[in-house]
């Protein structure tokens, strides 16, 4: 089989995450059985040697071959400098060095985070045009603050990197791992929203754009479309109200991302719209038995939230998005610069 034939994909994961790891393969490999040929890295940040062998009795359940474990960079040790986690864990800053992670000869590669499903064909994604650019993603839904902290302009796109199709002969020809480091650097380590900001300050105008049905994230759930342009203040440009509605009733792949208003799938007493899919998914997989998890949220959010008015609660909630995180970021920065903390 030509490397044509083969997909390949990405994930990059700790400990924790390997359940959640886990159970997106089992849905992967469910929905995707048109695929001959898949064939899956492990950006390794720790796994467990129990979990390595789960994961690896996920693909020997579907005759799929073994994944490529690839021990994951550590960004704080590459770069000599505390790196901030916005949110999620370090870990996450290992797809970052996927150029020199992956074999050379690879030309197009997929990047999945951990906490998705893919429930349709992964073919229609990995067949997707992608216009000339580096990379394919979810344009998000962020104000124009956000873009301001990454030194974009106030138009620029933030997409989201949770799935993102990569041109890997693109990214090396224009050095993007160089300058995604030298951002980094430059921002001293602390960058809002963390690695997808870095990725978002250096491939903004080098990106495609996709189908909403390729990442469907929480938001779209959470809020109806008017909801969701008042707590997150998108730009011009974003999504349409058919578009998002589209995306989250025919998903191809479901992004379980974090909120304040809605537990995740792996903890007691979630209600997203999809949650019994990941659950269906997880009772065939080898962490069936594993308990579901507490919320970790912060609760105050959702304490203050359901003890106003829904419409002044996404008002308030919305302010705090998009001037209160951007602002308390920059105040980070500026302070650093100045007694260098």
């Amino acid at each position: 089989m030509s490397q044509a034939d083969t997909v390949h994909i990405v994930y990059a994961s700790d400990d924790n995450f390997a359940e959640i790891l886990g159970v997106s393969l089992v849905s992967l490999f469910e929905n995707s059985k048109d695929v001959d040929d898949i064939k899956i890295y492990i950006l390794d940040s720790g796994i467990s040697t129990l979990n390595h062998q789960r994961i690896e009795e996920v693909c020997d359940k579907y005759q799929r071959k073994l994944p490529v474990w690839i021990k994951a960079h550590n960004i704080t040790e590459e770069l000599g400098i505390k790196v901030a986690v916005d949110r999620g864990s370090l870990s996450q800053y290992a797809r970052l060095f996927i150029s020199r992670d992956l074999p050379n000869d690879l030309h197009r590669v997929l990047y999945l985070d951990c906490d998705v499903i893919v429930v349709q064909s992964i073919s229609k994604l990995w067949n997707l045009d992608m216009y000339g650019k580096t990379i394919a993603a979810l344009n998000d839904a962020f104000s124009k603050y956000y873009r301001e902290n990454i030194d974009l302009q106030p138009n620029g796109i933030m997409f989201n990197s949770g799935v993102m199709l990569i041109d890997l002969d693109r990214w090396k020809k224009l050095r993007v791992e160089d300058r995604l480091l030298h951002f980094i650097e430059e921002k001293h380590g602390k960058i809002q929203q963390g690695d997808q900001g870095a990725l978002n300050a250096v491939l903004s105008h080098d990106c495609y754009c996709f189908d909403p049905v390729f990442n469907s994230v929480t938001i779209f759930y959470d809020f109806t479309y008017s909801e969701l342009l008042t707590y997150r203040k998108p730009v011009k440009g974003y999504y349409s109200e058919a578009e998002v509605k589209n995306a989250a009733e025919h998903p191809a792949i479901i992004h379980f991302t974090t909120s304040f208003l809605s537990k995740r799938p792996w903890m007691n007493g979630c209600e997203h719209r999809y949650c019994k899919q990941w659950r269906q998914y997880k009772k065939i997989s080898p962490w069936k038995d594993e308990p579901f998890r507490e919320d970790s949220r912060n609760p105050w959010k959702v304490n203050i939230f359901n003890r106003l008015p829904r419409k002044l609660a996404i008002n308030v909630a919305g302010f705090f998005q998009a001037y209160g995180r951007p602002l308390k970021n920059n105040i980070k920065h500026i302070m650093y610069s100045i007694k260098g903390i």
